[in-house]
């Protein structure tokens, strides 16, 4: 036997362990680079507990600040830490000039903006998703109609759209959320069809449509799903735009009533009081308005940064 074979046979192959399926899936891989900031992370982390904070607000707040069997006028407009006469309650955060629990009306009030957020931002995703990709699959009329209506809605500023919308429909919750329906859906609509335009002309459409396939399936089962990591990321940051906008409406007397009042709402109940001292009023609904805005358009970026083939390092 040669030296040279000896020394192969010599020649110990240490074998890598493979990955498991779930390591080398891409969502590990996405996992793994979202996981790469941590404070997009920590963001992420409290979206969720805010989010969970807001569907458990009946469960977990001290005071259901809108049922008037749980008001007593005499606890109202109390500092931050101070308990009421008989001392069965403390007020964290103080209360407001009707006696309700300032901590209390915050997470009902971080309940119904991230509501109408949440809601007006997916029925505008669904409706431009839908427009935008028509537009760039079809082309020619289609294309022109949906676009210059795209156009015309995107040439005013947002805020003038819904304070009309709002001033014609009035106060509620349903109109509100038509409203920011209506300012929202042309973003998602010239995302998508930009994206869609460039996946159109790939080789899998133009084979999905050489066998004949409806036009159904080539749009929802295969040009659609490609087009959805830019939507992803405008949608995140559109649903803090929604919130902030939302709270905009109300804080003018315009969005939700004052039976179901959202951050905005707040806000504007108690700024009347702040040259008076009593800062806690709009104080802290401010800062979770401002929290919960800052944390949504963190994990935006995050996205943003992972999704964008570009911005990759």
């Amino acid at each position: 036997m040669t030296d040279t074979a000896k020394a192969s046979d010599a020649i110990v192959e240490i074998e890598e362990p493979e990955a498991s399926p779930w390591q080398s899936s891409p969502a590990a891989r996405f996992a793994a680079e979202f996981a790469e900031s941590p404070i997009a992370v920590a963001s992420l982390v409290l979206v969720i507990f805010l989010a969970v904070l807001a569907v458990f607000a009946d469960f977990i707040t001290p005071q259901d600040p809108y049922d008037l069997l749980q008001l007593d006028i005499m606890n109202g407009v109390l500092a931050p830490g101070e308990a009421t006469f008989d001392g069965s309650q403390t007020f964290w955060l103080g209360t407001d000039p009707q006696g309700r629990d300032m901590l209390s009306a915050i997470v009902y009030g971080l309940r119904m903006s991230l509501g109408v957020g949440a809601m007006s931002t997916v029925i505008a995703l669904t409706i431009g998703m839908s427009l935008g990709v028509l537009a760039a699959y079809f082309g020619g009329r289609v294309d022109t109609v949906i676009m210059r209506l795209v156009d015309l809605q995107l040439s005013f500023p947002t805020i003038l759209i819904a304070l009309i919308l709002l001033a014609a429909l009035g106060k509620g919750v349903d109109k509100v959320i038509i409203a920011l329906i209506a300012v929202q859906w042309a973003y998602y609509a010239r995302t998508v069809r930009g994206t869609a335009l460039v996946e159109r002309r790939k080789e899998y459409i133009e084979a999905a449509t050489c066998l004949a396939l409806s036009h159904r399936r080539v749009v929802f089962n295969h040009l659609l799903p490609n087009c959805l990591p830019p939507l992803i990321v405008v949608a995140t940051v559109q649903v803090a735009n929604a919130i902030a906008l939302e709270a905009t409406l109300s804080f003018l007397g315009l969005g939700v009533p004052i039976t179901e009042p959202s951050l905005g709402l707040l806000i504007a109940n108690g700024y009347e009081y702040m040259l008076s001292g009593k800062y806690w009023i709009s104080f802290f609904p401010g800062i979770a308005l401002l929290v919960t805005i800052v944390a949504i358009n963190l994990v935006g970026d995050q996205l943003r940064d992972i999704l964008n083939p570009r911005l990759r390092r």
